[in-house]
């Protein structure tokens, strides 16, 4: 936008230039071209009067006035006369203009050229002696200095439009930066808004309409930054008030399991136990879920390669319980070991979810490889598990809230993990997709945003 503002403004200046400066320009050519043309029609006249007389006097007069013209203006006079004064001067040759000037007694210019001048002036006045044509007086006037003028006169516009460009392209750049300033502090609330920032303002400046646009963002803000402020105020009142009386009433359960001695009563209360881990394990994902949502942090860089080999650590006792093996590889360099732009906390849970779904569905001896790639403008994180894989109908599926895939142990799960999977990676700007993985087995692909700084 500040390239068009200086771009038009640099034009409405050009235009008056060639408005005003032009045809000024071509004024003072043509006053130019008169002041010459009338200068030399005045000398050839007054030679030509002197011719006109034909007396002895006259004529050596005559060649005075043409030696000293000559002398000061490097001019060539040439004079055709009569028998009765022959001065010692050379005579033009006969051509049209010399013609009409003895036979009709009228004078010439011949400017060589019709756009502006050739290289010299011709210009031919007849000599009167009494209404009879005496001869014909002819000055050649070379027009290099008057060209040098001309060149003088245009150059100089030429370079006085360059200069005020210039200075109008200066003018310009600092009268567009300074409008569209406003617009730039606008912009830039909304690129902090889209990162999460909810306590971005824009100064209140500007234009009127700037003005009114920065204090409706900003109210905005506030509103936002309010609601979310209550949506996690919920969420932790939420999170103390569902899981204490699951807690609690999982607790009943034990108690009655352990003081009745009835198989059909301690199977009815397993299976209440079940159903209550399993509430609880739902709350606790729904809670994740409402915090992803609320995005709670603006993304920042984030050493990917050490975020995974801590999340490794944890998850890889559980796995060898089940005989389960846990390989992870990373590129060398900055490639494998790259710095992402991801929230704090989002990768580790990220890494949990998928981890915990393909410990989950790994049979009794497999492998999880967990894998990092560069990919283009960020970074790729796999995870491939050997468990029975998802069909395209489950694949497309996956993804919704409280869907859950069939393990090997049967269905399980809250149905929230790839959820919050795809909640979070989203938030931060990445992307995450399921493929079959080679031979079988599921393959989740994780794309997240590389960060301008290096890192490992």
């Amino acid at each position: 936008m500040i390239r068009q503002l200086i771009r038009s403004y640099i034009l409405l200046v050009a235009v008056a230039i060639l408005l005003f400066t032009v045809p000024v320009a071509f004024t003072l050519t043509a006053q130019l071209r008169d002041d010459t043309e009338d200068f030399v029609q005045r000398e050839a006249t007054t030679m030509a009067l002197l011719l006109g007389n034909g007396n002895a006097g006259s004529c050596q007069a005559l060649e005075e006035v043409v030696r000293a013209y000559e002398r000061e203006t490097h001019d060539r006079v040439e004079v055709t006369a009569t028998d009765t004064c022959a001065p010692q001067i050379p005579a033009p040759v006969p051509d049209a203009a010399l013609e009409r000037a003895l036979k009709n007694g009228h004078s010439t210019t011949d400017w060589g050229s019709d756009v502006i001048w050739g290289g010299e002036v011709v210009i031919t006045v007849p000599a009167d002696d009494r209404g009879r044509i005496t001869g014909a007086v002819r000055i050649v006037f070379p027009t290099g200095n008057l060209t040098d003028r001309l060149w003088t006169i245009w150059g100089f516009r030429a370079g006085l439009a360059v200069a005020v460009l210039g200075v109008a392209a200066l003018i310009g750049a600092v009268a567009a930066r300074r409008l569209t300033r406003p617009l730039r502090q606008l912009n830039d609330m909304a690129s902090r808004f889209s990162d999460g920032d909810l306590t971005a303002r824009s100064p209140v400046e500007g234009p009127q309409e700037t003005r009114t646009l920065a204090r409706t963002l900003n109210q905005a803000g506030e509103r936002l930054d309010t609601l979310i402020a209550s949506q996690r105020i919920f969420v932790a009142d939420a999170s103390h008030q569902l899981r204490t009386p699951l807690t609690a009433l999982r607790l009943s359960l034990d108690n009655i399991a352990d003081g009745v001695d009835d198989e059909f009563v301690r199977e009815d209360v397993e299976l209440a136990t079940a159903e209550v881990v399993r509430m609880s394990r739902l709350v606790n994902g729904l809670l994740v879920l409402a915090r992803a949502e609320a995005k709670e942090s603006a993304a920042e860089p984030l050493p990917l390669g050490d975020i995974v080999e801590e999340r490794l650590s944890v998850w890889r006792p559980a796995a060898e319980e089940r005989g389960v093996t846990i390989a992870f590889s990373a590129g060398a360099g900055a490639g494998g070991r790259p710095t992402v732009l991801a929230s704090p906390g989002h990768l580790d849970q990220v890494l949990d979810n998928v981890l915990s779904n393909a410990l989950e569905v790994s049979p009794d001896g497999g492998t999880i490889t967990v894998r990092i790639d560069p990919g283009g403008a960020g970074a790729v994180l796999s995870v491939v598990d050997e468990g029975p894989g998802m069909t395209d109908a489950e694949k497309s599926r996956a993804f919704d809230r409280f869907w859950r895939g069939q393990g090997l142990t049967g269905r399980s799960g809250s149905g929230l993990g790839l959820a919050v999977v795809r909640q979070l990676v989203t938030d931060d700007g990445g992307t995450v997709a399921l493929q079959d993985a080679p031979g079988s087995g599921l393959w989740v692909v994780i794309t997240l945003r590389a960060s301008s700084r290096s890192g490992g």
